[in-house]
């Protein structure tokens, strides 16, 4: 398959899955080796940067979303208007996660100083955080991660996108000394 027709196939499969797709699936879907689909989805990716949807990328799923400049018209079609907002131990609880994942409930609370019981279930009824495994300590505690709605949410492509930790937020002054 040439590498054009891979990535239309794969941009096909994608839209019509509606939902995150893994590696695998695609490999199978396309009857391509894993090489050339992890190559047309590299130059997939980059053929959807300046158009109205996007490649976005979580670990070994793949799908397709709404671009960000886009998200406003796509909002006031669908009726939905701007979406709901975060409260700040929300964000706060979010940002630990995208961070750090994957992460225990126990090792939220401890960066936050208090019980995130509550937010985590919100976060995760929201769609934005995923149960991705169990520790490997006792109890066997589950671990939190971002999700693709997590991504999309924020208009990222893949968790390596996200700003790093020491890079003050846009238009935030620092104090003077």
């Amino acid at each position: 398959m040439v590498m054009d027709e891979l990535a239309a196939s794969l941009e096909a499969v994608l839209f019509a899955a509606g939902e995150p797709v893994t590696l695998a699936r695609l490999v199978a879907a396309t009857e391509a080796d894993q090489t050339a689909v992890t190559g047309a989805l590299a130059g997939l990716k980059t053929q959807l940067r300046h158009r109205g949807i996007r490649l976005v990328t979580s670990g070994r799923h793949y799908s397709l979303a709404t671009a960000p400049q886009a998200a406003a018209a796509v909002g006031r079609y669908l009726g939905g208007g701007a979406r709901a907002e975060l409260s700040k131990p929300a964000l706060e609880t979010l940002a630990i996660v995208a961070y750090r994942q994957p992460l225990t409930r126990t090792q939220i609370e401890q960066i936050r100083g208090v019980s995130s019981d509550q937010t985590i279930k919100n976060l995760l009824l929201r769609g934005l955080i995923i149960e991705s495994g169990r520790a490997d300590s006792p109890g066997k505690p589950l671990l939190y991660a971002t999700s693709v709605k997590f991504l999309e949410h924020f208009g990222l492509s893949s968790p390596a996108e996200l700003p790093p930790l020491d890079q003050p937020a846009a238009g935030r002054r620092s104090s003077p000394a």
